[in-house]
């Protein structure tokens, strides 16, 4: 699946010369946590939560430190200063937003977000806004795919896919021991015989199988001796 896939494009938006009182009451109504800024069609910025957090008027903004200047460089204290005090949207605004297109990849968009430690992220083409994709978005792709998946399947087709699946699971997870263990999957169904190393493992074992697409239930047939040493 790519963003054009999952995300919003009803976009709100503002312009830079939207005011911090318009911009702060128009997350609270459209319960968003951010909003792009626009100017002349392009994306110049984005105002969000965290751009609004640090204010006199709340008596949130602690002021310029000289600390904090000395320990972190010359430019902090001024931009700190700026988002603190701006009144409109261009003066508090992220500049450098980061985007991606309609043809990016989910996996590639929700490490984006989780390395940029972002919440959303504006899906751009040919230089325009076309949509904003959140981590919300993302999670509502993931219950669209499997429900999808699971469908489009004979019951016999998804019993062979999962059983591939786990295989796969097993592979890339050789401290799964799956020499010891033996899995069947019948109606979505999967069940596990054999002997597993330690209660971790059989916890890890059990979590790798359930978050696996299409499957219903694991259900443990491990020996009551699952946790002896067997190298012993």
């Amino acid at each position: 699946m790519h963003a054009r896939d999952v995300m919003t494009t009803d976009v709100i938006t503002v312009g830079p010369e939207t005011t911090i009182g318009e911009i702060a009451a128009l997350l609270l109504d459209r319960r968003i946590s951010a909003v792009p800024v626009i100017e002349n069609g392009d994306i110049v910025g984005i105002v969000s939560e965290a751009d609004l957090m640090r204010r006199p008027e709340t008596d949130t903004d602690t002021g310029s430190s000289p600390w904090l200047s000395w320990l972190t460089g010359p430019g902090v204290a001024p931009d700190r200063f700026s988002k603190a005090h701006g009144t409109t949207a261009r003066e508090v605004m992220t500049r450098n937003v980061i985007t991606v297109t309609p043809d990016t990849p989910l996996d590639q968009v929700a490490h984006l977000l989780e390395s940029k430690r972002i919440k959303r992220v504006p899906v751009v083409e040919n230089g325009r806004l076309v949509g904003i994709l959140s981590r919300a978005n993302l999670l509502h792709g993931l219950v669209a795919a499997r429900v999808s998946r699971d469908r489009s399947e004979t019951s016999a087709q998804q019993d062979r896919r999962i059983r591939g699946e786990v295989q796969e699971v097993l592979r890339k997870n050789p401290w799964l021991e799956r020499d010891h263990v033996n899995l069947v999957v019948n109606d979505s169904v999967v069940h596990v015989w054999g002997i597993v190393r330690s209660e971790e493992h059989r916890k890890a074992l059990y979590v790798a199988l359930r978050a696996i697409p299409g499957v219903k239930s694991v259900e443990d047939h491990l020996s009551p001796n699952w946790f002896t040493n067997t190298t012993a």
